[in-house]
């Protein structure tokens, strides 16, 4: 066995949590390893070859704002983008994009390669090393080497003890092409986390070249592409159209035929399926009352005839999902390049996570499908936090929190940790409450402010954040300098009340339907705001009426959360809680006010006895605020 240097964050694993992780611990100024069973998979989009959509969309865009990579990433390798919900709202509004595989890729492995501060290395954690005390201090690797950290992330994606299924046939492996990692799962097992299993699936992969796409619905990506970075204003490469299918009442009844055969119905899994993606066998039993379900014939690149079918995962055997397969309209004589299956892996109940996503064990920080999420958004955003937060311990900083009312990330967090997971974790808008103000077009204006404290954002990100608010505040300025009659309004065609009221023509825009060349014809100088500047006010102006209300909430969140709870407060010696709320709290332990308040069946009673105990134990802070 022998040492190598110092580092001061270890990231283990190179999916989209470790590369989120890795890149963001180097830019705070930590030096930094990231680990890989093969360096030429780092980056790997192991599922559907799409990055976004709605709430993932959103999350995307606050790792930008924090001068992450995912979204240059997905830019630089979109094929078509949409933006989901476009006729909706912009608060629900979703950007996303489909993805060439191989530009993705090569394009995570770029940004990872020139970011300064960063070692990648090629090996297997088999082992974490701790000091006397309990603490994780380094790993070590199958060749006997260890990295000495002073914290350690891990990132484990679907390999923690990974079983790959198809129908009755299983094998361990951490993804299709890579092996499973057992010592470490194994290692971990002793540390007395509570742990269960999770389940995902993939659909059969196509040859694009022996589908028939004469006949097929075509949907093509949007005329004015929006992009995930805030960064980038158009794509980089050629985009396509995707096709568009649907399964049929002779697909359902193979599928039915051979349920049986099937390892999730076969009773081979014990792991829970995430709801919200089922595999074709939970959708015909599911729905039985549906006639057929659409699929989306994705292409996987530029130069690459694979073809994913999205909305046909199966664990079913290979010879089933051929027959079905091509029972669906222009599949008939489609060649199947790699069968769909399930796999089943390890993951941590997140409620045991502290809100710096530190485990309970000192130094080891968790991030991804290992606190029981799914998705490669979702997993990027922990990977984030873990690794700016890693860093900032690492580096003798505060730590670096998300709240409900601030991001998406703090929705997603807050949920993990209060609720804990009985399936696999996915973003959507509807979970958070302050949706009006976390909306995709702002995450910049949220978090960009926090990421430039924190040292997250590098120079060229905060150059063109500060311009753009200089834009914006040149804009609202020329806007709201205008002050306009009701019976100027009305010249324009804006039917006001005659009370006599002036408005400025930024207050007009939040509350008429008006269109650019009136505000013009109020605002001639308004002709010097350009067209995305423009937008952005529109958007900002819109839910300026509604967001009083909300605005109002959040901050009474925010001052809860400044009620810290001592780690070591002993809640069943509190006079007057129930047991069973003691239980919960002393199950859950949580950091502050707000995430105690959100502990089923909190009552507000309860809360003033921990308040009171908080402000007696730490007077002076408690005055201070």
């Amino acid at each position: 066995m022998f040492h190598v240097k110092h580092f001061d964050v270890v990231v283990i694993g190179g999916g989209h949590a470790g590369a989120e992780a890795a890149a963001a611990s180097a830019r705070i100024g930590a030096r930094t390893a990231l680990i890989s069973m093969r360096k030429d998979r780092i980056g790997v989009m192991s599922c559907n070859p799409a990055i976004g959509g709605l709430g993932k969309g959103h999350l995307v865009r606050e790792i930008d704002a924090l001068d992450g990579i995912m979204g240059l990433a997905a830019d630089s390798a979109g094929i078509q983008f949409r933006l989901l919900n476009r006729r909706k709202g912009p608060a629900v509004q979703g950007p996303r994009t489909q993805a060439d595989r191989k530009l993705y890729r090569d394009a995570i492995q770029d940004l990872l390669g020139t970011q300064s501060g960063l070692d990648v290395i090629e090996g297997e954690v088999v082992d974490l090393v701790q000091d006397k005390a309990g603490r994780v201090t380094g790993v070590e690797l199958l060749d006997g080497s260890v990295l000495d950290a002073t914290a350690v992330v891990l990132t484990a994606g679907t390999f923690l003890n990974g079983v790959i299924h198809i129908g009755d046939q299983r094998r361990s492996g951490g993804r299709e092409g890579d092996v499973a990692s057992i010592r470490l799962g194994q290692r971990l097992s002793g540390f007395g986390l509570k742990r269960g299993r999770l389940k995902t699936g993939t659909p059969p992969r196509l040859d694009g070249r022996t589908i028939e796409w004469r006949g097929l619905d075509e949907q093509p990506g949007d005329e004015n592409p929006v992009m995930l970075s805030f960064l980038n204003k158009a794509p980089a490469v050629r985009q396509v159209a995707c096709g568009i299918t649907h399964t049929n009442e002779r697909t359902h009844d193979i599928v039915r035929a051979n349920l049986g055969r099937s390892a999730m119905y076969g009773g081979h899994i014990e792991g829970v399926g995430p709801r919200y993606c089922p595999s074709i066998e939970d959708k015909v039993v599911r729905f039985a009352d549906k006639s057929g379900h659409q699929i989306f014939l994705e292409p996987e690149g530029l130069d690459d005839h694979t073809i994913y079918p999205n909305g046909i995962s199966t664990s079913l055997p290979a010879e089933v999902q051929n027959e079905y397969v091509r029972s669906i309209r222009g599949l008939e004589n489609v060649v199947i390049l790699q069968p769909g299956y399930a796999i089943e892996y390890d993951y941590f109940d997140p409620s045991e996570l502290h809100s710096d996503l530190q485990s309970q064990i000192p130094g080891l920080y968790f991030a991804g499908q290992i606190n029981g999420t799914t998705g490669y958004e979702e997993a990027a955003a922990q990977g984030l936090v873990a690794g700016a937060n890693a860093a900032a311990a690492a580096l003798g900083r505060d730590p670096i929190l998300f709240s409900r009312a601030d991001s998406y990330i703090g929705v997603m967090l807050d949920d993990l940790r209060s609720r804990g997971v009985t399936e696999p974790y996915r973003m959507f808008t509807s979970r958070a409450e302050f949706r009006l103000h976390l909306r995709a077009d702002n995450a910049d204006q949220r978090l960009t402010p926090l990421g430039l404290t924190a040292g997250l954002v590098g120079r060229a990100r905060a150059a063109h954040f500060q311009e753009k608010m200089s834009r914006l505040a040149d804009a609202n300025d020329i806007l709201s300098a205008r002050s306009c009659t009701p019976l100027e309004l009305q010249s324009v065609g804006l039917a006001v009340s005659q009370n006599g009221a002036r408005r400025s023509v930024l207050e007009v825009i939040a509350s008429y339907d008006i269109d650019w060349s009136h505000v013009l014809h109020l605002v001639p100088d308004a002709v010097m705001i350009d067209t995305e500047t423009k937008e952005q006010v529109w958007r900002d102006a819109l839910y300026a009426q509604y967001l009083d209300r909300q605005r109002a909430d959040a901050e009474a969140l925010q001052r809860n959360e400044l009620v810290k709870i001592p780690a070591n407060l002993n809640f069943a010696e509190l006079p007057g809680l129930s047991n069973e709320l003691a239980a919960k709290l002393t199950r859950h332990r949580p950091e502050n006010l707000a995430e105690a308040e959100r502990i089923e069946g909190m009552t507000p009673a309860a809360l003033l006895l921990i308040l009171a105990h908080c402000r007696k134990a730490e007077p002076a802070r408690a005055v201070a605020r």
